[in-house]
């Protein structure tokens, strides 16, 4: 499905608010980032109850019923959760995993609230969702007839709402913390290959797990729970995350001057971690145009050159990934490139090499 235009969270529930009680809707995204527990919370909001059917377990006839015969006419009887008297919310999950004979058999109930002769009650609401092709999940291509019946929106990710979700859940603090710090770890493209990847879900799971151990928490078993939840480079630098909490070493203090880089070997994944923050503190603070300079990003510019060099003499690979490109393929800005070429070639012509 091509969708141009995408929405958070937020902007999701008010489409809903606006158009899902007149339209049927149909939520993309990829798994993991909340369409289902979004809809539970719309229908929450409206006080409807929801009923939720998964199209990949369904056969045509978990929704048009079993025949009946009635003053000596068969009649087809739709199952009890959906027949209704009271209106509610019809959440058709992974929709587009179901069979085209599951999907023929949605079109009047999505289009005209119909199944045989039983009509879902006034009042009652539509919402389908689903993965997309991309995402190396179960799906199937959905007919034209039955995208035509339906309002489409792409949801997307967005880390300031999840965080602002995250402390209003009791999200474990290593891990709003380790989000604060690394936003672009909340969620990644899933892979091709089995392997666990970093989702809202998975760093939901997580934390549960982290809470579930609590004080018997070590470093053996935070790594076994990272890896079992997250995309394996997000593991490892999670474990790196707490590593540094129950060190010296943060960066805080270290862009304030309090302490400078962790220089022992054994620190050499903290160094890692810590570089890759300060990347992404800088691609946050610094706005695209050196015009748009404050006073505090001034001081944010020299005392950044200032530890790109002392990084540099501890380690030119660390340095040169804190100045390279991020995962996301968000670059500093031009004009602080250029700083870096004039203060310290050496590293840039060995970020150019690489």
């Amino acid at each position: 499905m091509n969708i141009s235009a995408s929405v958070t969270s937020k902007q999701l529930m008010e489409l809903l608010l606006n158009i899902a009680i007149i339209r049927p809707v149909f939520i993309w995204g990829p798994p993991g980032i909340g369409k289902s527990s979004l809809v539970q919370q719309f229908a929450d909001m409206v006080g409807l109850p929801c009923v939720s059917l998964l199209g990949s377990q369904l056969a045509p006839e978990d929704l048009i019923g079993v025949p009946q015969i009635v003053d000596g006419k068969s009649r087809f009887c739709p199952p009890d959760m959906i027949a209704k008297s009271e209106p509610y919310c019809l959440f058709l999950d992974e929709l587009n995993a179901c069979s085209h004979e599951v999907q023929k058999a949605f079109y009047s109930l999505i289009l005209e609230k119909r199944i045989g002769d039983y009509r879902l009650p006034a009042g009652s609401v539509v919402i389908g969702a689903g993965n997309r092709a991309q995402d190396s999940a179960i799906v199937k291509p959905l007919s034209s007839a039955l995208i035509n019946r339906m309002f489409h929106v792409q949801l997307k990710v967005s880390h300031r709402e999840w965080l602002e979700w995250a402390y209003a859940n009791d999200i474990h603090p290593f891990v709003v913390n380790y989000i604060e710090t690394r936003p672009d770890h909340l969620w990644v493209q899933p892979p091709k290959h089995e392997e666990p990847f970093s989702t809202p879900r998975a760093w939901h799971m997580l934390s549960d797990a982290l809470k579930e151990y609590g004080e018997q928490l070590s470093p053996g078993i935070l790594d076994i729970l990272a890896a079992g939840c997250l995309s394996p480079h997000h593991a490892g630098q999670f474990k790196a995350f707490y590593k540094q909490t129950q060190s010296k070493y943060r960066l805080h203090a270290i862009l304030e001057g309090e302490t400078g880089w962790p220089r022992e070997p054994q620190d050499r994944d903290v160094l890692y971690f810590l570089a890759q923050s300060f990347r992404a503190h800088l691609l946050k603070e610094l706005p695209p145009a050196k015009e748009g300079l404050s006073g505090r990003n001034q001081q944010l510019i020299h005392r950044a050159k200032g530890l790109i060099k002392d990084l540099s003499a501890i380690s030119l690979e660390i340095a040169q990934l804190a100045v390279s490109e991020s995962e996301s393929g968000e670059s500093l800005p031009d004009w602080f490139l250029v700083e870096i070429v004039r203060d310290l070639p050496r590293l840039v012509q060995r970020r150019k090499e690489g």
